[in-house]
């Protein structure tokens, strides 16, 4: 049967398919740079072999990552407006947070590969701002829909709990940078924090689509 014209559709689609966008992204990059000798077999999550951008920078790695990143990225940012849009006006800066998030990924993803200082910069700065703006958005999302008896609050604890995890790992690579001076376990370090990060902000989008089906989110059609 059809939803007849005009019928609203469920919004916890979008975080989830962000959520598997960037997990398949990181993962099959990683997998096709082993397959073709690009990086070590190992486990990065762990071992802290490479780093997520190593492991997508080459070959046909780097051409499925470009993939499917881009078009998460506009999701991401398709998702904090419609986030803000649902909190109300009083939230407006989740979606700018968010879309200042959303750029910075997709330009990662358009000059992950090239070579040169601009490459380092463009990779330094848009993982910064990605991560940075992303979590500050993460904030004042949970700000708003915290407080009061909702569906789903069980939900926005566990929201709340791994946006915590994710402060203490970024506090936690911080610290291996300025702490620990052999370059080689140094950058083992913040790389397997880097791949802890990024499961947990997958986790994060997940729970937010669990957030939102659970609250029987949707958007009429104008």
């Amino acid at each position: 049967m059809h939803d007849p014209p005009g019928h609203p559709f469920p919004l916890w689609p979008l975080p989830a398919a962000i959520a598997l966008l960037f997990t398949g992204a990181a993962h099959l990059g990683l997998w096709l740079s082993i397959r073709h000798g690009h990086v070590e077999a190992c486990l990065p999550v762990i071992e802290g072999c490479t780093s997520i951008s190593r492991a997508a920078r080459h070959g046909l790695a780097n051409h499925v990552f470009r993939l499917l990143v881009l078009p998460c990225a506009l999701l991401v940012g398709l998702h904090w407006w419609l986030a803000a849009r649902r909190l109300g006006s009083r939230w407006r800066d989740v979606a700018w947070l968010g879309g200042v998030a959303a750029l910075a990924l997709a330009v990662y993803a358009t000059f992950l590969g090239t070579d040169g200082e601009a490459y380092r910069f463009l990779r330094r700065y848009g993982v910064v701002c990605f991560f940075g703006f992303g979590y500050l958005a993460q904030l004042r999302f949970l700000h708003g829909v915290a407080g009061g008896k909702q569906p789903g609050d069980g939900i926005v604890r566990a929201m709340v709990a791994v946006s915590v995890l994710m402060l203490l790992l970024g506090v936690a690579s911080v610290a291996a940078t300025a702490q620990i001076a052999d370059d080689h376990w140094r950058d083992r370090i913040e790389n397997a924090l880097e791949w802890q990060l990024g499961w947990l902000l997958a986790a994060w989008y997940g729970l937010h689509a669990a957030l939102w089906r659970r609250q029987r989110v949707r958007l009429a059609p104008a």
